[in-house]
């Protein structure tokens, strides 16, 4: 096989559009993407929609708006176009009859005629006889419905009356299949162990691990970097590459570890992401038929980077203490060598925090650009001084959406009275207390309504009145915001203004118990 040093890198993400694209579909794209990028090969993407029973449509723009918005961009696709066009498999029909004909003729394949019905009868026969795993192999071929076992006279009639058939690799009996993995070393897998599998359909259609290996041949894939679900089909598909004359332009393997549920026992999935409540797609996804939704990652209010970021640690680390990449930076430091075999475990907490990181790298300015749209979702005015409402509560914010969440009291004239603040912390008496501040801070010019200065008048009533700050300070927050956690409340009182502040504290007194 020709070294990876000597070809070009060229590699491929090659979803099915039969639904939303997991996460592991969208880390499956970014491996090979940032693998592109390191080595300075090329990233394409290319539609296998050879099962024409599971396309759902919309699917496909749902792949293309999810890369996008993760910042993927393929250098040839089918919306991009490219030197190997096209790259939709059912669009590239013409090009897999003449590859099959070559098989049948140099006796590396053979024509199949057993319908379903018959092929189901002998699965249940094998099991029924404890035999559970029937196989069409080299073993039970000979007695089957086939060109290797049926007279060439009675093959031509039934070609001759039309009679639908599959196309089968035949394997040969005791053969040792080896290839290395880049990720799992050396794989051995002998054809003892696997069957003859379909190659081409009766409906004219390749089936996938045909069309798999002929595109990738095609568009000279030097490297195929897929999920740890596809490792059982590589036997298969090396032993294609040998049928077919192509061992020298094989590519490279590397099958990346599957992603686990939180608790390490089974691969995430979707059911997994409803059941413990979190997304496992980074968009939005409606079903155009069943209707069927999933609240997906951008929705949720997370950044690209820091979804892109989180899904690079699943299965790969830089070897170092940084955590925090940009996409740039990832594609710098990646290598397949530091990919690991084992599963990664998804952590929502933690993709969480990865976000966070992000938000805080984004200036002010961005981050009130950021939640405008969750203020045009709700309908709310947008309140001057934004950027300064952003960067005080960004501190306590993980996602976009929480912008609005952790400020919501900026946005909402009067903000509801938290029931359990106010029955913890605005005891008998406070209320005289706060008047008293309310008072004094009426006294302050508005251009001295500063933090530095509101907290010395603050400090000030506390000694006037003879209280500590755990008494008034929690009291001062529950009239400004309507509960007892947030930034500094002097912060707050000085972005919402002098006058502002005053109605919220009379408001407070006027409503609260005196």
């Amino acid at each position: 096989m020709t070294s990876s040093s000597e070809r070009p890198v060229r590699v491929r993400f090659a979803p099915s559009p039969t639904g939303p694209l997991h996460m592991g579909g969208v880390r499956t794209a970014l491996y090979n993407y940032l693998f592109a990028r390191k080595h300075g090969g090329t990233f394409l993407l290319r539609i296998e929609d050879t099962d024409q029973t599971r396309f759902v449509p919309g699917a496909e723009d749902y792949i293309q708006r999810s890369l996008a918005w993760c910042g993927l961009e393929p250098a040839e696709s089918p919306w991009s176009g490219g030197p190997f066009a096209p790259y939709r498999q059912s669009e590239r029909k013409a090009l897999y009859r003449p590859v099959v004909d070559q098989l049948l003729e140099n006796g590396k394949a053979y024509m199949a005629f057993d319908t379903e019905a018959e092929l189901e009868s002998l699965r249940d026969r094998a099991a029924a006889a404890g035999h559970p795993n029937f196989q069409y192999n080299q073993i039970t071929r000979g007695s089957l419905k086939n060109s290797l076992s049926l007279p060439s006279a009675e093959v031509q009639s039934r070609l001759n009356n039309g009679e639908p058939y599959v196309v089968r690799l035949k394997l040969e009996r005791n053969e040792e299949v080896r290839f290395f993995d880049r990720i799992r070393g050396w794989v051995t897998v002998n054809t003892q162990n696997m069957d003859d599998k379909v190659l081409f359909k009766s409906d004219g259609m390749p089936t996938y691990h045909l069309a798999n290996v002929v595109d990738d041949h095609l568009m000279n894939i030097s490297h195929v970097i897929r999920g740890e679900e596809w490792l059982p089909s590589a036997p298969l598909h090396v032993l294609l590459y040998r049928a077919f004359g192509w061992e020298d332009t094989m590519p490279e393997w590397a099958h990346l570890p599957l992603l686990l549920r939180p608790d390490g026992h089974g691969k995430l999935s979707k059911r997994d992401g409803d059941r413990l409540g979190f997304p496992v797609f980074p968009l939005f996804w409606s079903h155009p038929d069943t209707g069927e939704t999933a609240q997906g990652y951008r929705e949720m209010g997370f950044y690209p980077e820091g979804f892109v970021n989180m899904i690079a640690f699943l299965g790969w680390n830089p070897g170092g203490e940084q955590e925090i990449f940009s996409l740039d930076e990832l594609a710098d430091q990646f290598d397949l060598d530091r990919v690991s075999k084992s599963g990664a475990r998804f952590d929502f907490e933690k993709a969480r925090w990865f976000n966070q990181q992000h938000l805080r790298m984004r200036t002010n300015q961005q981050l009130a650009q950021d939640i405008q749209p969750w203020l045009a979702k709700e309908h709310l005015s947008i309140p001057d001084r934004l950027d300064d409402i952003c960067g005080l509560v960004k501190e306590r914010a993980h996602l976009s959406s929480d912008l609005l969440e952790e400020g919501r009291y900026f946005f909402e004239q009067d903000p509801v009275f938290d029931d359990a603040a106010v029955q913890s912390k605005w005891k008998p008496g406070v209320a005289l207390h706060l008047d008293a501040l309310r008072t004094a801070y009426a006294t302050v010019e508005p251009h001295e309504f500063e933090p530095e200065r509101l907290e010395t008048v603050f400090k000030e009533i506390l000694a006037q009145q003879g209280v500590g700050f755990g008494l008034l300070g929690p009291v001062l927050r529950i009239a400004l915001t309507g509960t007892f956690t947030g930034p500094s409340a002097f912060a707050i009182a000085h972005l919402l203004g002098k006058t502002e502040t005053l109605r919220r504290l009379q408001r407070a007194l006027d409503e609260l118990p005196a």
